[in-house]
């Protein structure tokens, strides 16, 4: 029966040592600041940006949350976003996806200065991560949460067979180029990989974020894997589900997360800590 990753608890640990950070910072005449740029009404979206904005202003970060109606224009979007880039007082700067159809969600990521790019998608932090290059920059939230859950609970990555499902700049991209830096041996697959099951039953860890409710399912399962459940559904009842059947996997699995409470709570704690690294590389000069 697997060990569950409690993400909460762990993202609690996370943000002790984020406070701990940002009032250090306090005493140096610095508060960490966070821009998040809204548009539309998504439900998912504003729950997140106030659950965002919750958690950072207990912490001590000042955030800010710039809303814009459904039919916002691309061009008042990178008006706000070159405020952002020019505030002193804004070290993060976050596009909160869904976003309406007619915006280009690459070309407003591309406008952001990538020493704000909290969300590490821009092209010159994901050049940095994928060349493996020294120095400090800002890399996936929810990537850094894996890695940091994989770190916390003594999971080797060296020479180890991981298959991530899932290509997203979000999860599979990013998470694929840091589990490589970390010499593991990486297979990414998506919705035009054959034989899937095949491929997921060889993974010493198997990270899935495909979208797709209880996609994996015992049968494509090695045993004693660590499953890294990423997804987030709603079934036919309305409960919250992965894409990891997580009653039928955790008999075989040696570490497991649950959905909900497993990688979402880092994202979040992630995200945190990742602003106030950029606020510390800013005032240490070492952006």
């Amino acid at each position: 029966m697997a060990e569950i990753i409690d993400g909460r608890e762990l993202a609690k640990q996370v943000n002790a040592q984020t406070s701990q950070r940002i009032k250090r910072l306090a005493q140096r005449g610095v508060q960490p600041g966070i821009a998040d740029i809204l548009v539309g009404n998504d439900p998912a979206s504003r729950i997140y940006s106030r659950t965002k904005r919750r958690n950072a202003e207990k912490m001590g970060i000042k955030f800010m949350i710039a809303q814009f109606p459904e039919n916002a224009t691309e061009e008042e979007l990178l008006k706000t976003i070159e405020q952002f880039n020019r505030d002193d007082t804004i070290n993060a700067i976050l596009v909160q996806a869904p976003l309406p159809d007619h915006l280009d969600q690459t070309h407003l990521i591309n406008a952001i200065d990538p020493r704000k790019d909290v969300d590490g998608f821009h092209p010159v932090n994901v050049g940095k991560l994928y060349n493996k290059q020294a120095g400090n920059y800002p890399v996936a939230c929810t990537p850094r949460g894996i890695m940091k859950m994989l770190e916390h609970y003594n999971v080797d990555l060296p020479g180890k067979n991981v298959v991530i499902v899932g290509r997203s700049i979000l999860v599979g991209r990013p998470l694929q180029a840091l589990m490589i830096n970390a010499n593991a041996t990486v297979t990414i697959a998506g919705r035009h990989t054959q034989h899937l099951s095949d491929l997921t039953r060889s993974a010493d860890i198997l990270v899935v974020a495909a979208g797709h409710p209880q996609m994996i399912g015992a049968e494509d399962v090695k045993p004693g894997a660590v499953v890294i459940d990423v997804g987030i559904n709603r079934n036919a009842k309305g409960k919250l589900v992965g894409d990891v059947d997580f009653d039928a996997v955790r008999p075989l699995a040696r570490l497991i997360t649950p959905v909900p409470g497993g990688v979402g709570p880092m994202t979040v704690a992630s995200m945190l800590s990742q602003s106030v690294d950029l606020a510390e590389w800013k005032i240490n000069g070492e952006e």
